[in-house]
């Protein structure tokens, strides 16, 4: 009995396929028509602000309320996609309808190709202007003069610490925290060799050599490490100079066209570095929020100064999340301390307790009350 003949199942699998991308299409013209419509309603509320060409992206853009909108975005994802995609894409579409006029400015710890430039996008999206600088001095300089909207300064490493210098600036510098970004850190081992054995150096920053160490010490320890003052220096470095490998993230390798000799060399798997969003105004609450503070006694001889000072948050039952000290330089071994606790500064709770702190230190600053990091 000879066989039926299969083109009939083909056919069915045909129509099947093209009716699920005319379903697609469908979707895609729908998703363009949302999108373009938000846009719209973008540019009103701009000009309710005020005429065309007078008002700035930084004038309407509130932070606050993007946070309220992306964790509305995690909290209505069921599925496929990832949190981590959702919030990515709702991201790139809010810096788009909001760069219709003029971009955003965002001064970060260049140059191109650092994890703080990767910091901006997970934080603005790429529809900002991403400004390179040199220092973090210069990133707190050009925001404070409004050159940069934003700044984006690296504060902590979940495996190195803090980064004493961007703590060192509020001392002195008037600027807001409005914002936080964690950046989940991939350390990879960059070159244009083809393998270990022709590798005459290492250059990276020294955050970067302390967060590979083990790695390093297992399958480099006679190659002489070379510290630079960025990972983007160490990628151009291994660029332009035979024999010279570099420890840099994706961001690097792309720009300066590396190789990867060796991914995520990094010791710790969950290697996180905490940067800080940096802007000229406090922000109002947005129901998930961090408040970091900046504290001191003049009686630092006096046994218990620094327990009168932390008793009013936990009378209040505040959270404290983060506290570590520097030196005030208004005197030798004077200090002051840097605290995050839960919740904003207009909070019932967190308010009662800093009218009362405020009483008992001898500087007091709410240095910024601003969104948690969504992702």
């Amino acid at each position: 009995m000879a066989r039926k003949p299969r083109t009939r199942k083909a056919n069915t699998t045909t129509g099947d396929l093209t009716s699920m991308r005319r379903s697609i299409d469908s979707l895609d013209e729908q998703i363009a028509r949302l999108i373009s419509e938000r846009a719209r309603w973008a540019q009103k509320v701009a000009l309710a602000k005020g005429k065309p060409g007078e008002v700035r992206a930084v004038d309407y853009f509130r932070p606050e309320r993007e946070a309220e909108v992306l964790r509305g975005v995690v909290a209505r994802n069921d599925g496929p996609l990832t949190n981590e995609e959702m919030v990515r894409l709702f991201r790139e579409i809010m810096s788009a309808c909001l760069a219709q006029e003029e971009p955003l400015k965002v001064g970060y710890l260049g140059p191109e190709g650092t994890f703080s430039q990767s910091a901006v996008y997970k934080h603005f999206g790429h529809s900002v202007r991403a400004l390179p600088l040199a220092t973090i001095d210069e990133v707190f300089h050009e925001v404070e003069s409004g050159t940069a909207d934003f700044g984006v300064v690296p504060i902590e490493n979940s495996t190195e610490g803090t980064v004493n210098h961007t703590l060192d600036m509020f001392l002195t510098s008037p600027l807001k925290i409005c914002g936080e970004v964690e950046l989940r850190v991939r350390q990879h081992l960059l070159g244009t060799m083809k393998s270990l054995d022709k590798i005459a150096r290492v250059c990276a920053h020294p955050q970067s050599l302390a967060q590979c160490r083990a790695w390093i010490k297992e399958y480099l320890p006679a190659v002489p490490l070379v510290e630079v003052a960025s990972n983007a220096e160490g990628a151009r470095r291994a660029r332009d100079e035979a024999g010279t490998a570099a420890i840099a993230g994706d961001a690097a390798a792309e720009v300066y066209g590396l190789g990867k000799l060796v991914a995520d060399i990094e010791d710790r798997p969950d290697n996180t570095t905490r940067f800080l969003v940096i802007g000229r105004k406090l922000l109002a609450r947005s129901g998930v929020d961090r408040t970091t503070l900046l504290i001191s006694s003049s009686k630092t001889d006096d046994p218990g100064a620094l327990h009168r000072l932390l008793t009013p948050l936990a009378e209040q039952k505040v959270n404290m999340t983060r506290i570590e000290s520097r030196p005030s330089r208004r005197r030798k071994w004077h200090y002051v301390f840097f605290l995050d606790v839960d919740g904003h500064a207009e909070d019932p709770a967190l308010a009662r307790a800093l009218k009362r702190l405020q009483r008992e230190a001898d500087l007091f600053r709410v240095l910024g009350s601003y969104p948690k990091a969504i992702l």
